[in-house]
């Protein structure tokens, strides 16, 4: 069973249903129209992998004589039929093995079309005991044309309006998908609820979540240079603030501390279903003690969307950000909290409520004052969300940058986002020469070959001379000097809400991790798994 899958039945409910149908496979088919699955998924195509990318290379015959199935890869194979799959070398199992070998999604078809044609056919029943959640209309976008030369679907998260859906269900199931506890945790709490009762009230961690994306055992080479500096500069963000808890005399060092070495580990965390940033955990020294302790830091996005003062009488647009790794299928940032750095390519993306069909106008404005791209978007009646990402020529200039949306070209909103110069380049850091190529925006100063610079009045926009020869300036700075002007724009958009110690510290004032009730060392008696009970429970 996959991450996303989740069981909706008990285990006792399960092994009795699996008991009674032993002898049977349970494999759902596509449906009756052969020549449009075998259109769909590619089986006439070759497919091979190379280089993390999946590459269509040409077209190929179906084998003849042979009834082509498929469906969902998700299933329950009896014993016999896998020895079957396993071990056999007749015809059958040897020439699909081989024709499946340069297929794109071979489990979607490879035992659903060796069952059907082998002497185990009559075991299949066309139900694979799973609801999963597909809503064509998100879920078909090819939004992996990144990885592979074929657009394909994939189901949507379930959320905690279909639970209805798992108690009402007529056919026999067992398990559902998908579920992801980074868009939401809630349905996952309602089931365990649903099928073993409710956590008595105040558990600690019912509502969080914690998502590890990254470890020292990865390596520093697991990141990139974005995340690598944006987690550098959360860490220094931490120990700032652990220096201002202790108040009064400025010759008190006990709070006080050197930074040490790379990021330990990384957490995403989530709060009631609401991102609330990022917990890094890092190494330090203590100036009073001079001994080294591991702390963890957590810090918090700000909120840069406002709308204009006073209001437009356009009401349609409800919000904008910008990021990348935008999810279109569940309509979200993947980088979240849109950690970006020079080299990165935004998107835009706008949330929109009912109402009329309408053009509006989004401007892109660098930290100084350049306007780097403006183009139109026509909103129809039924349209909830729009994206689009300008085709800016790289590196970005690093600082605060806006996104203005004008309806007839009167402001409607705004929201700024941050690109952060890097402190690291290759994971090392970053030399002068290295900054000078990714921290001076682009060649010529031009986003794109067409010039916006004519708007700037327009829009009331100047360009001042001191910001342009400060950025100038800051192109070139390494080292310390680098930092500082990294932790200044990061703590613009950041703040250091609170920092905790692994282990007892030097600092009187600073809190053990265990103790709080956001650390990624906290306590979370709803992920805790033991060993397996009589009744197949592990938590």
């Amino acid at each position: 069973m996959p991450y996303s899958s989740w069981g909706i039945r008990t285990n006792d409910q399960l092994v009795a249903f699996l008991s009674k149908y032993r002898d049977m496979n349970f494999i759902k088919s596509h449906g009756r129209d052969n020549a449009r699955f075998i259109r769909k998924q590619g089986l006439d195509r070759l497919f091979f992998e190379c280089d993390t990318h999946m590459w269509r290379l040409g077209d190929r015959k179906i084998p003849e004589g042979i009834s082509v199935d498929g469906g969902s890869d998700w299933f329950l194979l009896n014993r016999a039929f896998v020895e079957y799959v396993i071990n056999s070398e007749d015809d059958l199992v040897t020439s699909m093995k081989r024709f499946y070998a340069y297929t794109l999604l071979p489990a979607e078809s490879f035992f659903h079309t060796v069952l059907e044609n082998s002497p185990h056919c009559e075991s299949m029943v066309d139900n694979n005991l799973r609801i999963t959640n597909w809503n064509r209309k998100l879920g078909c976008k090819c939004q992996y044309k990144h990885i592979v030369d074929w657009c394909g679907c994939s189901p949507n998260d379930f959320k905690p309006a279909d639970l209805p859906r798992f108690q009402q269900t007529t056919r026999p199931t067992f398990f559902a998908r998908k579920f992801e506890a980074s868009v939401n945790q809630e349905i996952v709490n309602q089931l365990d609820s649903f099928l073993f009762g409710s956590l008595p009230q105040g558990t600690p961690g019912l509502s969080s979540y914690w998502e590890n994306m990254y470890d020292e055992a990865d390596g520093v080479h697991s990141l990139s240079d974005a995340l690598l500096t944006h987690f550098h500069a959360f860490a220094r963000l931490g120990l700032t603030r652990a220096t201002s808890s202790l108040q009064g005399d400025s010759s008190d060092t006990r709070c006080r501390y050197f930074a040490m070495g790379h990021p330990v580990s990384v957490h995403i965390y989530f709060l009631s279903d609401e991102f609330q940033g990022y917990l890094v955990r890092h190494h330090a020294t203590n100036l009073a003690t001079s001994k080294l302790e591991t702390l963890e830091t957590w810090v918090m996005p700000k909120k840069f969307f406002k709308f204009t003062n006073p209001p437009n009488s356009f009401n349609r647009l409800q919000f904008a950000e910008i990021g990348t790794d935008w999810d279109a299928k569940e309509r979200i940032f993947r980088n979240f909290g849109n950690l970006m750095g020079p080299t990165d390519e935004p998107v835009g993306m706008q949330k929109w409520g009912k109402g009329p069909n309408v053009t509006v106008t989004v401007v892109w404005i660098d930290p100084t004052n350049v306007i780097a791209a403006t183009y139109d978007i026509l909103i129809d009646a039924s349209a909830e969300f729009t994206h689009y990402r300008p085709p800016l020529n790289l590196p970005l200039r690093p600082g605060m940058w806006t996104v203005r949306v004008l309806h007839h070209w009167s402001p409607v909103a705004e929201t700024r986002f941050l690109i952060t110069p890097l402190t690291h380049h290759k994971h090392l850091p970053i030399r002068q020469e290295d900054a000078l190529k990714v921290h001076n925006g682009p060649a010529k100063n031009s986003y794109m070959e067409q010039s916006f610079h004519g708007l700037n009045p327009i829009l009331n926009i100047p360009v001042h001379l001191g910001e342009v020869e400060a950025a100038e300036h800051n192109a070139g700075l390494t080292g310390a000097k680098l930092e500082r002007w990294v932790d200044s724009l990061v703590g613009e958009v950041w703040s250091a809400v609170d920092v905790c110690s692994t282990a007892p510290s030097g600092c009187p004032v600073m809190q053990t991790c265990r103790e709080t009730a956001w650390s990624s060392l906290s306590p979370d008696p709803k992920s805790q798994l033991g060993p397996p009970r009589a009744n197949g429970r592990v938590r």
